[in-house]
């Protein structure tokens, strides 16, 4: 853990990285002086560092990604205070804000998904562009992608392909990954990548063949998705009344977690028309964004990556945190403990 104590706007490293939607996260978080921000997802900062211009604020900013609380100590340092990063899953975002000093917070905000940074860095092993070893993991423990890919079943990784890649060709590549890895252990991007695209041809202007795949996987060994639903679970628990919660996602999963989410906590959620009419609980979130806020033609110019972002918002009522589950909430599949010990 790094903190810096002061005011003011902010200078400092990582000024180059622009978040995805950042004006309208911004415009939808609205910091204020004297309040306490959550960045679930520091990454290169872009957020953190917007949050703290606006406002003569605190930011607590979390990240998985050791290399990229490394780099943000110069804007640490910057803020002069206001800004504690912290190595942790914001899954456990309640406990970290707790252990910072506050038991509630003005706004929480998620970047979801991979960074720009960790895609480009050959060695963390996310890119099929980029040869390096198979690994994908945010943190630095547990198993990594090439282990999934040498222990899973020819059924489970048919299963995670097709649900958390929503790759039609899953069966095929399921086959194709443990046909290969009889000869040899797939331990490196570029071998896997050469893997799928002999099973998944690629077409005139249609993304890579291998995108779903290294997707699926990046999704499955880093349980992005339980840490999304237990996250969103623990910001409601820890947001204050008039807080609000905006998530930016990049894949039509976590954006569907997150709206299912906020229309089951808002009580928006419909019933069965074959059950009794039930009494709903008082909801715990006002959502603020009917329709998902999408980036415009000039930001998906600047930035290709950013054409399937999905920004959605909702503010905190002052209705107890709900202790309803959230299994609904997850697709289903093998976990990563039973994958791995299927062998």
């Amino acid at each position: 853990m790094m903190a810096g104590s002061g005011g003011g706007a902010v200078a400092g490293g990582l000024a180059r990285h622009v978040p995805v939607l950042g004006r309208s996260a911004l415009e939808w978080l609205k910091p204020r002086d004297g309040g306490v921000y959550l960045d679930a997802t520091f990454g290169a900062g872009g957020y953190t560092r917007a949050i703290l211009a606006a406002a003569n604020c605190q930011v607590i900013a979390i990240d998985r990604d050791r290399h990229a609380l490394a780099r943000g100590a110069e804007l640490v340092q910057a803020a002069a205070g206001r800004l504690i990063l912290v190595e942790g899953r914001f899954s456990d975002l309640q406990t970290i804000a707790r252990e910072c000093g506050y038991d509630a917070v003005d706004g929480v905000v998620f970047d979801l998904g991979v960074s720009s940074m960790q895609l480009d860095e050959a060695a963390r092993g996310f890119s099929f562009r980029l040869d390096g070893p198979l690994d994908m993991r945010m943190g630095g423990a547990g198993p990594s992608a090439a282990d999934v890919v040498a222990a899973a079943s020819e059924r489970d990784l048919a299963s995670i392909i097709a649900t958390l890649g929503e790759e039609r060709h899953a069966r095929a590549l399921a086959r194709a990954i443990v046909r290969a890895r009889k000869d040899e252990p797939i331990k490196t991007t570029r071998a896997l990548a050469e893997i799928v695209a002999r099973v998944v041809h690629a077409r005139p202007g249609s993304i890579h063949p291998a995108t779903r795949t290294f997707q699926a996987l990046r999704l499955f060994v880093n349980e992005e998705l339980a840490e999304l639903a237990q996250a969103l679970q623990a910001a409601e628990r820890v947001l204050a009344p008039g807080g609000r919660l905006v998530a930016v996602s990049f894949h039509s999963l976590e954006d569907r977690i997150v709206k299912s989410f906020l229309a089951e906590r808002s009580g928006q959620g419909g019933s069965s028309r074959h059950l009794p009419e039930a009494k709903k609980p008082a909801g715990t979130f006002r959502v603020l964004t009917r329709k998902p806020v999408v980036p415009d033609e000039g930001e998906v110019a600047v930035n290709p990556r950013a054409r399937s972002a999905k920004l959605r918002a909702a503010e905190r009522t002052d209705a107890p945190a709900a202790a309803r589950s959230i299994d609904m909430l997850l697709p289903r599949l093998p976990s990563l403990a039973d994958v791995l010990g299927r062998q």
